[in-house]
């Protein structure tokens, strides 16, 4: 038997975002432990603490349901958990239990963020700006990059822990990043988006770096920060038809405010049909149009109408089992063509 360190990772209950908690529990297992989920006890935590619970009954249940290893531990893993009731049943702040178990929605996120250092976006100077917009997006050098040494390292501990990362870059505005995690399954894609956020806040720790998810973290001619939100079902996938895909879009037409409700706060900061948006009042589609709200991609429309659409409207800071299970909800309010 060997000590294992479980870090049991957790949304709290803050409004209007959740923010990630964490806590270690040390639980003797064989020297083998591959990661078992089952293997790993519930635990109980304060939910007085983290807006869960009131003083008098406070006790909150952590119920692990995905493990990772932890590349930045000897002996540790990192555990995703669903918060609970004492009776088992799940907490209101619990968004995860509305997503379902079979991966037949695919889901792929774009995480952008900003790393702030002194309240100004890593790379500013400390008075004044850096030059205009235009040399920032994918670019090398000094002066045209910030912050380089903390993406490395926060994606090789993704890679490390399993998370189905896929892809990162410098974004439009200096200072500002973004990744990309993919996932077969609408639960294991936002699993490994949170906790890739975790280590993403872990890893800048280290270096003294606020990390900030909030979609206009800068004020002025500067990009913010959303998350991209790809989308498929198997129907999408393996049946299609332009006309399928137009019923979709008009779906989420029609549920529009809905969406927004959950797409993160301070989104009409973002939101404003400037810096490739569509104005948050305002809901569009067209193919390769980055400046709709859902942009249906050139492999779909120049191949035979299969594939998937990219929501274009979720913030940065947005919680991932919540914008699933909307998107979700829309596309089952469209018939399945036959």
């Amino acid at each position: 038997m060997a000590a294992t360190k479980f870090e049991y990772i957790w949304l709290d209950g803050y409004k209007p975002e959740s923010n990630l908690r964490s806590k270690t529990k040390i639980v003797n297992l064989p020297e083998d432990y591959d990661g078992d989920v089952s293997l790993v006890p519930e635990w109980s935590f304060d939910g007085s603490s983290t807006m869960q619970a009131e003083g008098h009954a406070s006790d909150c249940i952590l119920k692990p349901v995905r493990t990772y290893p932890d590349a930045g531990r000897i002996y540790g893993w990192l555990v995703m958990c669903e918060v609970t009731n004492p009776d088992g049943t799940p907490h209101v702040s619990n968004a995860r239990h509305l997503l379902p178990e079979e991966d037949q929605y695919w889901f792929g996120y774009e995480q952008e963020y900003t790393f702030m250092d002194d309240g100004r976006p890593m790379g500013f100077p400390k008075d004044g700006y850096p030059a205009p917009q235009g040399m920032y997006y994918c670019s090398v050098g000094t002066g045209n990059i910030a912050g380089r040494d903390i993406v490395e390292e926060h994606l090789d501990l993704c890679l490390a822990a399993d998370i189905s990362i896929t892809g990162i870059n410098a974004e439009v505005m200096l200072g500002q990043w973004e990744y990309q995690c993919f996932g077969k399954g609408a639960k294991k894609a936002a699993d490994d988006l949170h906790m890739s956020r975790y280590l993403l806040f872990r890893t800048a720790e280290e270096y003294g770096v606020k990390i900030e998810f909030r979609p206009k973290p800068m004020k002025g001619d500067w990009n913010g920060s959303g998350m991209h939100t790809n989308f498929s079902s198997a129907a999408m996938r393996d049946t299609g038809g332009e006309a399928y895909f137009t019923q979709i879009c008009e779906a989420f037409a029609a549920t529009h405010q809905e969406h927004i409700a959950v797409y993160g706060s301070e989104n009409h900061e973002r939101l404003t049909g400037l810096h490739e948006t569509q104005h948050i009042d305002v809901f569009s589609y067209g193919n390769s149009d980055r400046g709709a709200s859902i942009r249906v991609p050139i492999s779909v429309y120049n191949g035979g109408w299969k594939g998937y659409l990219e929501d274009r409207r979720p913030a940065s800071n947005a919680d991932l089992y919540r914008v699933a299970a909307r998107i979700i909800q829309t596309l089952e309010m469209v018939a399945v063509p036959a």
